[in-house]
């Protein structure tokens, strides 16, 4: 990792690094840092951005939200091609745990057509995960119906009929916008990327449009937000004398993460049935310092909430590359609420982080199989292994329903993963390479 003084060339043996163009993501993409050289390419900065932040001190260069538009105005895109072959990288390390389906959460419309492209030239070599895809407008938080149409591809290999809006930023960064100050920086709530009348508008807007709506918002705030903004949109699109939960059955709006919600909120959740899209290894990332940033009593009743949202079917998953991909760490975070890398928890819970959160295995499984499948709109053709459904599973080297030690569920190995009927790993192949390659 160069310092910012490699970075300007002050050492002997940095002249190689001076002046160079380098942008670095936080871990959860809601802040990047920049080096100098960016910084003098972007040019004058406001003093402050609406729904973002510009950190000054100790020094510029991180630029978090909305206030990450200014980079990215001048950051140098990857080309078609590029962007290709990475799909394909990505496509076989997800195959590789045993991954055969997922949700793409904000997709550039460019994208879905390299997508379409991709799938269309390259099939079934190459495009080896269904992929279930959310639009995000050029310009986010935004409606762009002249940009978009559905999308249905290659067998269900390929489906978009969907979009993703942003209600907030990220915890770790204070970012999440809460209703009250954050407790370990009481001289801020977070912030709003788009205000509650806007994001009400514009889930109005593509919930008549047609499109499935679905919502980022983490802090209890944005929650609040998102809530309001789908329950409209629900009494705009659903006939008259449908109760809204009945019809919330069949266009599954969604809030991606969920991750802090008042009580009062929860129960509108549960009487609308608005899909909570959850990450179990967000809550195991985060405990280290979520009961500092939030407080106790904040944490014990809104946050990170898994078994008591059961009835309202969420959608386990890891948001990836925000965390690992692997499934059956996300399944052992949800089972142990342990870090899935270490096996504890943080000191004074180490044998588990607000268990009374803790899911069961057939409800974990359900939560990374099913629900994403009914989220999807994929019904019982994904998800499950029975007549008619797709022919998609994996072999595991141990049967995980027998499993009793839950440290055998973390080092789960996948040996074969299969899509549409085709065999598209094999741990066996991998390990054969390998030992070809050391030679």
């Amino acid at each position: 990792m160069p310092t910012a003084e490699m970075l300007e060339g002050e050492g002997d043996d940095d002249e190689e690094l001076k002046g160079k163009y380098v942008m670095l993501d936080r871990v959860d993409v809601h802040c990047v840092w920049v080096s100098k050289a960016v910084l003098e390419l972007v040019g004058d900065l406001p003093e402050d951005v609406e729904g973002g932040e510009i950190v000054r001190q100790p020094g510029m260069g991180v630029f978090c939200d909305n206030a990450m538009d200014f980079v990215l105005a001048v950051w140098r895109k990857p080309g078609k091609e590029r962007r290709k072959e990475w799909v394909g990288s990505a496509m076989r390390s997800l195959n590789s745990v045993g991954i055969v389906g997922m949700h793409d959460a904000g997709v550039v419309p460019a994208d879905v057509a390299m997508f379409e492209e991709l799938l269309s030239e390259e099939g079934a070599d190459v495009w080896t995960v269904r992929v279930y895809a959310m639009y995000e407008c050029p310009e986010r938080n935004t409606f762009c119906p002249g940009l978009v149409q559905k999308v249905e591809a290659g067998d269900g290999m390929l489906k978009v009929m969907s979009v993703k809006l942003f209600a907030d930023g990220a915890l770790g960064s204070w970012g999440s916008a809460m209703i009250e100050p954050y407790s370990d920086r009481p001289d801020t709530k977070g912030s709003l990327l788009v205000n509650g009348t806007v994001l009400t508008q514009l889930a109005r807007e593509w919930a008549a449009a047609g499109y499935q709506v679905n919502i980022h918002a983490i802090g209890d705030l944005a929650n609040r937000f998102a809530i309001d903004a789908l329950e409209a949109a629900l009494k705009d699109v659903c006939p008259e004398g449908q109760g809204l939960r009945s019809c919330q059955e069949a266009r599954l709006f969604r809030i991606e993460h969920s991750q802090i919600i008042h009580p009062d909120d929860q129960k509108r959740m549960h009487a609308l049935g608005i899909i909570p899209s959850i990450q179990p290894t967000h809550a195991t990332s985060d405990m280290s310092y979520a009961e500092k940033r939030l407080g106790e009593e904040r944490t014990r009743t809104e946050a990170y909430r898994m078994k008591s949202l059961l009835d309202i079917n969420p959608i386990l998953g890891s948001d990836f590359p925000v965390e690992p991909p692997n499934p059956f760490e996300g399944i052992y975070a949800a089972m142990t609420r342990r870090n899935p890398h270490t096996g504890v928890g943080p000191p004074g819970h180490e044998r588990g982080w607000h268990t009374e959160e803790a899911l069961d295995l057939n409800q974990a499984l359900n939560g990374f199989t099913r629900a994403p499948a009914r989220g999807g709109f994929y019904g019982t053709t994904a998800g499950v292994i029975q007549e008619g459904a797709f022919a998609d599973w994996v072999v595991l080297d141990e049967d995980i329903t027998e499993i009793k030690d839950m440290e055998a569920l973390r080092k789960l190995k996948v040996r074969e993963t299969w899509v549409a009927g085709r065999r598209v790993y094999s741990r066996d192949d991998e390990e054969r390479q390998k030992g070809k390659e050391d030679l």
